[in-house]
């Protein structure tokens, strides 16, 4: 999420969600922070989706809901998934529908929106003119020059705007690293289709629920070997549903079928496309895997996972993949056959867009840290000055004065964790507690004192959960906890809180020592 200002009025562009780590237990969604614009929601006049992906429009009914009528201006496929997903939250959005080439003008912004080639159709870079100078946000893109769409990457708009002059090169930095070119999504078919046609047994594959172009790959491959999909995951066959509707998804005639409808097609007839290519405990591969769903992988069965590991994902994805092998399923992927391209630019394409736009300065955006460096790098051999390189991170504030780009601040950005209905209470020492509740163990401490007699009633008793050692183990430090409290009430202290603090510590101490954990411990002080 990007928030440009001028002259009082704000342009967001893009509103996503990141999608949480294993450090992050519990988490189903991460928002943007808009704490910093919340008392201007007014100010805003309009959000600028460049795609459909949900890191690009998943934070938009969270924002809507704050200020319901801020207009949503996109592509017609990207405005179609939002308006589906608003529809679930009960929200009717004010939306412009606009296609590349199209230029309008909404408050100080002129914007003019280029066709750009992504692993979603419709994709959108936009250029903002202001008073202060012409910024291009790429949103996320690559080069391929065979899409399967017939739409490339507009590189010739891209050259008119740096002849205009750009004052602001806002670039995708995901693939920055890879060296060379990212490879055609063309080459994908016939490797879908032989891997289908060898396949004795039942076919699943599981890629992104927007993966339009993958979806498309799916079904001729299918029909050449005269096999039925069955589309799973409602995410899945929602957004297809649109995407058909829509004509950006030619399904072949007798291809799709219902599950419902599926239970008399033998398994060498079916491929099932399915969403859970990341590993997500919920989605219907995870499922699959753990024999939670009404689709039974066996022996012979193929499983397909087309689509690149996103960071941080790799140990979900892999507990899945040998899961699904344990059940005898073949499992292809990217690491062992060419079944997912990347839908970024890699390090070529940013240095020809970089020669092509010739901007007066470079931000990168899109990627971690490292991804925003290496894009930096390539920006820099091409020619832009290395002080003209602004490397932000949440929060950052740059200001665009006189065709100068440079850092004025940094915002106290958090992250906005959803954990189930509740939004933006779940902390980080929520997220501590759990992560030590998984890790050390849970111990709870029960004592009963009177403190006006200074003695200990009943207990103490100790329970654990999660400490890999029996209850009996602690009977070695009941004693200590019961002088502790007893010389702590002897000289004064009558406290709940503060004798609860002197059986934390106790046992703590000992635990640490004794059994070489980090427990969480809950003392339990009744004073009667």
């Amino acid at each position: 999420m990007t928030v440009y200002e001028i002259d009082g009025k704000l342009l967001v562009v893009d509103c996503g969600v990141l999608f949480p780590e294993e450090h992050q237990p519990g988490v189903d969604l991460i928002l943007p922070d808009i704490s910093k614009i919340e008392d201007r929601l007014g100010d805003i006049v309009a959000v600028v989706l460049t795609h459909g992906h949900e890191d690009h429009i998943g934070g938009v009914p969270y924002l809507l809901k704050r200020r319901e009528n801020i207009p949503l201006i996109g592509s017609k496929l990207t405005l179609a998934f939002v308006e589906a997903k608003l529809k679930e939250h009960r929200i009717r959005p004010e939306t412009r529908v606009v296609a590349e080439g199209d230029r309008i003008t909404t408050g100080p912004f002129d914007l003019e929106f280029i066709a750009v080639n992504h692993s979603i159709p419709d994709a959108l870079a936009v250029a903002i003119r202001t008073d202060a100078g012409l910024v291009i946000g790429t949103g996320d893109f690559k080069m391929d020059q065979l899409p399967l769409d017939g739409r490339i990457t507009d590189l010739r708009a891209f050259a008119r705007l740096g002849e205009e002059g750009v004052d602001l090169f806002m670039t995708d930095s995901t693939n920055a690293e890879v060296p060379g070119f990212t490879p055609l999504e063309k080459d994908i078919g016939p490797v879908l289709e032989r891997v289908i046609e060898k396949a004795t047994g039942k076919v699943v594959v599981a890629s992104f629920s927007s993966h339009v172009h993958r979806v498309q790959q799916v079904l001729d491959a299918a029909q050449k070997n005269g096999r039925r999909v069955v589309l799973l995951g409602r995410s899945m066959v929602r957004n297809m549903k649109i995407a058909s509707d829509l004509g950006y998804l030619e399904v072949p005639e007798g291809v799709l079928v219902d599950l419902k409808k599926s239970g008399d097609i033998p398994d060498e007839r079916i491929v099932y496309m399915s969403t859970g290519s990341q590993g997500e405990p919920m989605a219907v591969l995870s499922r699959m895997a753990n024999q939670e769903h009404q689709v039974e992988i066996g022996a012979g069965d193929t499983v397909i996972l087309a689509s690149s590991l996103i960071p941080g994902n790799e140990n979900s994805v892999y507990r899945v993949i040998n899961g699904l092998m344990k059940l005898g399923a073949h499992v292809v992927h990217k690491g062992n056959a060419k079944v997912h391209v990347s839908g970024h630019a890699s390090a070529g394409e940013l240095m020809y867009c970089y020669n092509i736009v010739r901007p007066k300065n470079v931000m990168p955006i899109h990627g971690e840290y490292r991804h925003l460096i290496a894009n930096a790098g390539v920006a820099i051999e091409t020619g832009v000055p290395q002080n003209r390189t602004i490397i932000g991170e949440n929060g950052t504030v740059v200001d665009l004065v006189d065709g100068v780009a440079r850092k004025v601040g940094q915002l106290e950005i958090d992250f906005i964790y959803v954990d189930g209905k509740s939004v933006g209470r779940v902390t980080d020492d929520d997220l501590r507690d759990r992560r030590t509740l998984a890790e050390e163990g849970f111990i709870s401490v029960i004592t009963v004192v009177e403190t006006s007699l200074g003695q200990i009633v009943s207990g103490p008793e100790v329970h654990a959960k999660g400490v890999a050692e029996d209850d009996r183990v602690f009977d070695k430090i009941k004693p200590q906890i019961a002088d502790a409290l007893e010389q702590a009430m002897k000289d004064g202290v009558t406290d709940q809180h503060a004798l609860q603090q002197i059986t934390r510590r106790t046992v703590g101490r000992w635990v640490g020592t004794k059994l070489r954990r980090k427990s969480m411990i809950v003392p339990v002080v009744v004073v009667v």
